[in-house]
């Protein structure tokens, strides 16, 4: 760093300026991987994984010891976003449509970019895929994303499966080269090659180490050939470490540019171990615990410890956050934001009540004077939520579980000794903290967040049966392989028509660039309660066509293809167009 920025940080100390606004315009890079939990990192104590460049970012910066996110993916990216719990922003599933974040709520991204930072954000989004919600409808200058949860599910594009694939860019699909985590990192560094010289926010979500379609070059399987361990967990284990190659690129690159000082790094997971111990045979579930999760319960998509407690590290010397410590009180997804906006100098955005608190105090050691606090999660997947359904109570000391267990995290980290009886008014102080949140938050929980058509900012518009809305999770085809198997199964889309007027629909099974014969003999649309059309289906069509007048407003869509013999399924795509006069 210069002498004079060291000059201008020293005045301003002595004038009793704070630490963020030492530092002058800082970046952001916000890195989050996907299905790594807490103990899949060498530094945390994992045998067998290799992460130099994790284990580098761990001795140097400050680490959030107690943090906490949601169970799954599209939750704690909403709470991640919005600084908000995720239930209160309308995300607590990752398909059915509930996984996407409502029109009206005000994302990270805006805020940078209204602050006159530049933004870009590269990998899995997964809060909507169509306008409104995509990442370039939410505040990045820049977006290339794969679309759904997963490269390979239903909306992303037809047979991605991690080399080589098509992505989106900024609304259009276009082929890449390389492996799905090289390409996001190298078109971060890209972005912020042609932005240093500005101040930028780069949100870079890996996929990896997710596993819809588990897969990795075979140099990092084979890092791992010398131990007798199933194949999915060597791929696994290759996939974190190759994420860790790209962060040693991105670290030195910094060094290079001279950005790595005054960069704000955030390092963070997204929920527990999709390799936990819910991931193995009952019989070597011990095993798996000690080895993957650090020696706590559940892992991916669990309510215990395990499924949500995640690193998270800071990283930023101009700020005067000296790093190689730990912070011990809770944390958790919705400080991020409040947090980043004070670091930045950035006021809160107008009218925005975040549930979660700036965590500077604490970066910069001061954990003397920080309050108490209570932190809410439950991991809903259902189409409308359910109180005290797989929920966690959490403070510093205690986890209140389902309204029926107690633990003294400190004391019992496996969470296998329920208190409840012996701390009956510990339970009921919990009760009534929940009490309260749950009123709080399910203040609009009777709302749909609609999916879109007609909207000028994107004709035609393409849904997909990941969108569903049914109550049968079993139903929904969310993934590509499941819809090459066409189950016979069916769903509505909630949608809102922007405009009014004359739209074509066009019935698939599969997009349009997989040029698919249907085997259906009659195809049927039906669109509220005025329109329900059927029609044959010509001989080897790949698709079929509809023309009708849709009124605006908010309704309802379903479809049917029904072959000769009388098996029927809805069509698992549906292209929608506004007809323009």
């Amino acid at each position: 760093m210069k002498w004079t920025h060291w000059m201008c940080m020293l005045a301003m100390a002595c004038s009793g300026a704070s630490v963020a606004q030492a530092a002058e315009r800082p970046n952001v890079i916000l890195i989050m991987t996907d299905d790594q939990g807490y103990g899949d990192i060498a530094a945390h104590g994992h045998p067998h994984v290799i992460t130099p460049n994790m284990d580098r970012l761990f001795e140097q910066s400050v680490r959030l010891a107690q943090f906490h996110v949601d169970p799954t993916c599209s939750p704690t990216r909403s709470a991640l976003m919005t600084g908000r719990y995720s239930g209160r922003v309308g995300v607590w599933h990752t398909i059915m449509g509930r996984q996407m974040l409502r029109e009206d709520e005000t994302t990270i991204a805006d805020v940078f970019r209204a602050a006159g930072y530049r933004t870009g954000a590269y990998g899995k989004w997964h809060l909507g895929d169509t306008y409104p919600y995509g990442a370039r409808f939410r505040g990045f200058d820049d977006a290339i994303v794969h679309f759904a949860g997963g490269v390979g599910q239903t909306p992303d594009y037809w047979g991605n499966d991690y080399f080589e694939d098509h992505y989106n860019d900024n609304g259009s699909w276009r082929p890449f080269q390389g492996y799905c985590t090289d390409v996001w990192f190298r078109e971060a560094l890209r972005f912020i090659r042609e932005n240093r010289d500005e101040p930028f926010f780069v949100y870079l979500p890996t996929n990896a180490a997710h596993q819809t379609r588990p897969h990795v070059a075979e140099r990092y399987r084979a890092r791992y050939d010398d131990l007798d361990e199933p194949d999915r967990l060597k791929i696994f284990w290759g996939m974190i470490t190759n994420i860790d190659d790209n962060l040693g690129v991105l670290l030195d690159r910094l060094e290079h540019w001279g950005l790595m000082d005054n960069t704000v790094l955030v390092f963070m997971g997204d929920n527990g171990s999709c390799m936990g111990a819910g991931a193995w045979p009952p019989d070597r579930r011990a095993e798996w615990s000690e080895r993957f999760n650090a020696g706590m319960r559940g892992a991916k998509g669990s309510h215990y410890d395990g499924g949500h407690r995640l690193f998270c590290y800071i990283h930023y010397p101009a700020g005067g956050i000296v790093g190689g410590r730990d912070v011990r009180p809770i944390t958790a997804h919705i400080d991020i934001m409040p947090t980043l906006l004070e670091l930045c100098g950035i006021d809160p955005p107008e009218g925005v009540e975040f549930d979660g608190r700036s965590l500077v105090p604490l970066l910069s050691g001061n954990e003397e004077d920080w309050p108490e606090r209570t932190i809410f999660l439950h991991n809903q997947r259902v189409i409308d939520p359910i109180k005290w359904r797989n929920t966690s109570v959490m403070t510093d000391r205690w986890r209140f579980v389902d309204n029926r267990e107690l633990y003294d995290i400190g004391r019992d980290p496996g969470q296998q000794n329920n208190l409840i009886d012996e701390h009956p008014e510990v339970a009921e102080w919990l009760r009534a903290e929940y009490e309260q949140w749950w009123a709080d938050i399910s203040r609009r929980f009777d709302e749909t967040t609609l999916l879109y058509i007609g909207a000028a900012q994107e004709n035609p518009v393409e849904l997909t049966g990941h969108d569903w809305m049914t109550p049968d999770i079993r139903q929904i085809p969310w993934n590509q392989p499941h819809v090459v198997r066409r189950p016979a199964s069916n769903g509505p889309w909630r949608v809102r028509a922007v405009r009014a007027g004359r739209y074509a629909f066009v019935l698939r099974e599969r997009p349009e660039v997989a040029a698919f014969p249907l085997t259906a003999a009659e195809a049927r649309l039906r669109i509220g309660e005025h329109i329900d059309e059927t029609r044959p289906v010509p001989s080897d069509a790949t698709g079929v066509r509809f023309e009708v007048e849709v009124p605006g407003g908010d309704t309802e869509i379903k479809t049917w293809l029904v072959d000769a013999d009388g098996t029927s399924r809805g069509a698992y795509y549906l292209e929608a167009r506004y007809l323009e006069e």
